[in-house]
């Protein structure tokens, strides 16, 4: 099994990065905050900071470490990365694969998302008996469940993408609903974004550019090419595959972000909303949330297509590389992340 590696994640304005003896250093006026052997470090994400040194990028480029560059509210800016390497004939089979069985894995791709929302609201219910009795929530449940049914039994994508949009604004519409003794709740009435509109929405935009992230990083790593998808149509500068492989990992997302709200581990103190309207988190915030994402990625859970367990840091790579079998011809089928399998 694969080793999971430390992502770095950089907040401070001030942070200056650099390369010392194969070692990451990362200096704020002199002071060196942070070194760590290079090795180790299989990801930098960098938040609006002072710059980097080109012989760390020049080292980063060699051992091929992402070095992402997002905007202090998480947008993502650009990404340096080495020269793609990989079998250019896996490649090629990727196009074919996804050219003849494309709807296919769309719709079980789908069918996972839907399962994970039941998922996510059937833990909040399972904690909170009075939510059982909301009707709200139970024609969710229902709209969700029929979701899973349509996406199965579905002829095409445009189909597929309508039947994916009713299921968002049904789930989104109760997403409020499962936050528990946070007045943040209130602030939610739908799903919006670029930009985020309400603390919320500022939490799953930025949880989910991580997650992108992540998984963009582990598809390349497979030797897939991330900017082509079955699903996510090809558009230039999208990386349409690692969009398609983020959506069976957006309800591990979305239960992180309940977590740090019902935990009220986010506040409204961690906020700042701008004069354009956009409310995105604050340094103090983005540090909260990095922390506690850490945290997760450490933690353990039981994966059913391997049978073992395994940080959750390491599902993007393990995801990647079943669908690597897949394409090349491995195993039958792709089976995306089920969260209510994971439940050992």
């Amino acid at each position: 099994m694969r080793k999971l590696l430390n992502t770095i994640y950089v907040t401070n304005s001030d942070a200056y990065l650099s390369l010392e003896n194969n070692n990451l250093v990362c200096t704020v006026e002199k002071e060196t905050l942070l070194k760590i052997p290079l090795d180790n470090v299989e990801n930098i994400v960098c938040f609006n900071y002072l710059g980097c040194s080109t012989g760390l990028m020049g080292e980063c480029v060699k051992k091929r470490i992402p070095l992402n560059f997002m905007s202090p509210e998480g947008r993502f800016l650009a990404k340096v990365f080495g020269e793609t390497k990989g079998n250019v004939f896996l490649r090629v089979e990727q196009i074919d694969k996804f050219r003849e069985n494309g709807l296919q894995m769309a719709k079980n791709e789908m069918a996972a998302k839907f399962s994970n929302c039941i998922y996510t609201m059937k833990r909040t219910l399972h904690d909170h008996a009075e939510l059982k009795e909301d009707a709200a929530m139970a024609e969710a449940l229902q709209v969700l469940k029929e979701g899973v049914e349509k996406a199965e039994e579905c002829d095409s994508v445009d189909l597929l993408l309508g039947i994916e949009g009713n299921c968002a604004s049904i789930y989104f519409g109760i997403f409020s609903k499962l936050i528990t003794g946070n007045n943040l709740a209130e602030t939610f009435q739908y799903r919006n974004k670029r930009p985020p509109l309400d603390p919320v929405n500022a939490l799953l935009s930025f949880v989910y550019t991580l997650e992108m992230i992540d998984c963009s990083a582990a598809l390349e790593t497979v030797g897939l090419d991330s900017y082509i998808g079955f699903y996510h149509t090809l558009r230039s500068g999208r990386a349409s595959l690692a969009c398609d492989l983020v959506e069976e990992f957006r309800g591990i997302g979305e239960r992180f972000v309940l977590t740090l709200l019902n935990l009220k581990v986010i506040s409204e103190e961690d906020f700042e909303k701008q004069l354009t309207g956009a409310v995105l988190l604050n340094d103090n915030g983005r540090k909260k949330l990095l922390t506690k994402w850490q945290e997760k990625k450490r933690t353990e859970i039981y994966h059913p297509v391997l049978k073992e367990n395994i940080p959750y840091g390491l599902l993007p790579y393990v995801q990647s590389n079943l669908l690597a079998k897949y394409v090349r011809g491995e195993v039958e089928e792709y089976i995306p992340l089920l969260l209510k399998r994971t439940v050992k």
